[in-house]
């Protein structure tokens, strides 16, 4: 039981609650899992990726996994985050979208285990009596909590009734499913949280809610968004993804590793370590990419999309031919700046430090800024210095 709770707890954000998970999982059912998509892209993406991994974990324990295609949420439009009201979606985008992500669910979830319904099935059945009682569920005040509402609220921004109609009908489709537990993104708390309390007014047992954090895309600021240009498709080509994910700054890469990859926390935790002791970033962050890939196509696409990148990479910017050179070193590592200095790339550490700030130094193609960056004891790289001064150094 407790294997099973910290498979689930791992890489959350909250759940609300332990103790009813607990009970849920020691009656020994299948659960109903249910997460919502509301289609409002051609495409799913890595940050989808994130619960979408967690639902797989329920699936490993054997439990039932809805997979909610939201087509009759998107015509409302999520306001979750939104200072101003969201512009519902085309019937049409909103069909044309739902037929991706049926395609591509599956690159994660598994089909036996995985209930793909949409929520247009009983939603279009409540008319206006079905919504009026479903209003009457739940009041205003509480409503006007929900942070994004409260703020647009207080800056006397417009808030449209149908907006409201968002979390209610998100509720409800908890009590047509009867569902055990429901995930979502960290934005999804408020919504998350009325499905639990009217399905206590429909006198159901409440879901336990488990919230995710947002993936950063790859801007390393912003949520991974398709509107934002900063995400990578799970349909993209091995090529494509192999690029952008490179592109991702090391301090990126740690997150990624910890909300995308399937390794283990100890497996993550023995490549930081290996990066501490003098791996690069770089390599560190091809095994990602290939783990990536391999899960959305295949491992012989992993293969080629790493030679085609290094490839193009070392071609691109390392000359043919590259004076080498050995240091000998009785200390287990050495400062960047004073190894640039012995090795004559720079005139003085003072200036192997500026040059090091200004972005002027890279290791292996690898841009290092900070001028206390340590190169350990038996390393051979390639370094540079500005656009011209290059070495394949041994320590």
């Amino acid at each position: 039981m407790e294997d099973n709770l910290n498979l689930i707890k791992r890489g959350i954000d909250e759940l609300l609650n332990e103790d009813e998970l607990h009970t849920k999982l020691k009656a020994k059912k299948q659960l109903i899992i249910k997460a919502g998509f509301d289609p409002t892209a051609p495409d799913l993406h890595l940050g989808h990726t994130v619960l979408i991994n967690k639902l797989r974990h329920f699936q490993q324990l054997g439990h039932k996994v809805i997979f909610l295609i939201g087509d009759f949420t998107a015509m409302i439009g999520d306001p979750s985050g939104k200072n101003k009201t969201r512009p519902p979606l085309d019937a049409l985008d909103i069909k044309k979208n739902s037929k991706t992500y049926t395609n591509q669910v599956f690159k994660i979830l598994d089909p036996k285990l995985t209930e793909v319904r949409f929520n247009s099935e009983w939603c279009s059945k409540l008319g206006a009596d079905g919504i009026i009682k479903l209003a009457s569920k739940y009041n205003l005040a509480r409503m006007l909590e929900r942070d994004d509402f409260s703020k647009r609220y207080k800056s006397n921004q417009s808030i449209a009734i149908h907006e409201f109609l968002y979390p209610l009908i998100q509720a409800y489709d908890s009590i047509a499913l009867q569902a055990d537990v429901e995930l979502g993104g960290t934005d999804q708390k408020f919504n998350l949280l009325v499905g639990r309390e009217l399905q206590r007014a429909y006198d159901q047992e409440p879901q336990v809610v488990i919230t995710v954090p947002i993936l950063e895309g790859l801007d390393g600021t912003n949520k991974m968004s398709k509107s934002l240009g900063n995400y990578i498709g799970i349909d993209e080509a091995p090529g494509e993804m192999f690029g952008k994910i490179m592109s991702i700054s090391d301090e990126l890469m740690w997150r990624w590793f910890d909300l995308l990859s399937f390794r283990s926390s100890e497996e993550i935790q023995l490549l930081k370590d290996q990066q501490k002791d003098g791996m690069n970033p770089r390599d560190i962050k091809i095994s990602l990419a290939k783990e990536i890939i391999v899960r959305f196509h295949d491992e012989r696409s992993a293969d080629e999309a790493e030679h085609n990148f290094l490839n193009q990479f070392q071609k691109k910017n390392i000359p043919d031919h590259i004076e080498e050179l050995s240091l000998k070193s009785k200390e287990p590592s050495i400062l960047l700046p004073n190894l640039l200095k012995e090795a004559g790339m720079t005139e003085s550490t003072s200036e192997a430090i500026r040059m090091i700030k200004q972005g002027g130094v890279r290791i292996n193609e690898e841009k290092i800024t900070d001028p206390k960056h340590s190169v350990v004891k038996g390393e051979t790289a390639i370094y540079q210095v500005g656009k011209r001064k290059f070495k394949k150094i041994t320590l």
